[in-house]
């Protein structure tokens, strides 16, 4: 289905397939399978063998990379992550994506602003993607902490990666991967210079994190705090729009 165009008038086809596993997490659930297969038919012991060949199962679908369907709106922008709306809060961004970073790169305007930030269980997906598409501007490692992702702390705290891209209209949308308890590696698959496409793969946080996106001046949330969110397919916000929109859980 990659690089299908479908629409909301039935154009296209869809169906269900298994997804792929991301060449990262290939390594690791190869070597869990091959340690508990020779546990248990050279060693026979079925004890230690059988839960290492589950946990191989478990990595496999830790590191899955399902196909996604993009909104092409040049106003959308899109979850860059799987898992749940856990805050959405008026802060200042990052300071290393606001202003100059030295070599005369601008960055995020200095105030207040929304952020959407998206909690990921071991449960979800972990291949993080772009809400927007647009020129890689900065990709700024931070080492840290390993505290809960879930805290408000951990976005200042936490080992993290910041990530800023331009649109062609100049307009630059931030967000920020953040490693959690379990987590002990930020991977990027992209580099400052790149072009991206909106919804595009850009790295994965390895077993259990957050993301944060922080939206421009002037636009409000279109996701609901507990909502699940779904990298690439779930529209964050439209730029511009301020509407209040209540849920109820149920």
């Amino acid at each position: 289905m990659a690089g299908e165009i479908l629409d909301n008038q039935g154009r296209g086809e869809a169906s269900w397939q298994w997804p792929s596993i991301h060449p990262e997490g290939r390594k690791f659930g190869v070597a869990a399978a091959g340690i508990a297969l020779v546990t248990i038919f050279l060693f026979d012991l079925e004890l230690i063998g059988w839960p290492l060949l589950a946990l191989a199962g478990g990595i496999f679908a830790f590191f899955r990379d399902p196909e996604r369907v993009v909104p092409q709106d040049d106003n959308a922008i899109v979850a860059p992550a799987d898992g749940l709306v856990t805050q959405i809060a008026t802060v200042e961004p990052p300071a290393e994506l606001v202003g100059d970073d030295g070599t005369g790169q601008v960055g995020l305007p200095a105030g207040s602003v929304t952020r959407i930030s998206i909690f990921m269980s071991v449960f979800d997906v972990h291949i993080n993607r772009t809400p927007i598409g647009g020129l890689v501007k900065r990709l700024v490692y931070m080492p840290g902490k390993f505290m809960s992702a879930d805290l408000d702390k951990a976005s200042e705290e936490n080992e993290r990666q910041h990530i800023l891209i331009e649109r062609t209209d100049g307009m630059l949308i931030g967000f920020t991967q953040i490693a959690g308890l379990v987590a002990r590696r930020i991977i990027p698959f992209v580099k400052p210079g790149d072009i991206v496409a909106t919804g595009q793969r850009v790295g994965l946080i390895r077993f259990g994190s957050r993301v944060d996106v922080y939206l421009p001046a002037g636009t409000a949330s279109k996701v609901l705090l507990g909502q699940k969110a779904i990298a690439g397919e779930t529209v964050l916000a439209e730029l511009g729009q301020q509407t209040l929109i209540e849920g109820v859980a149920q």
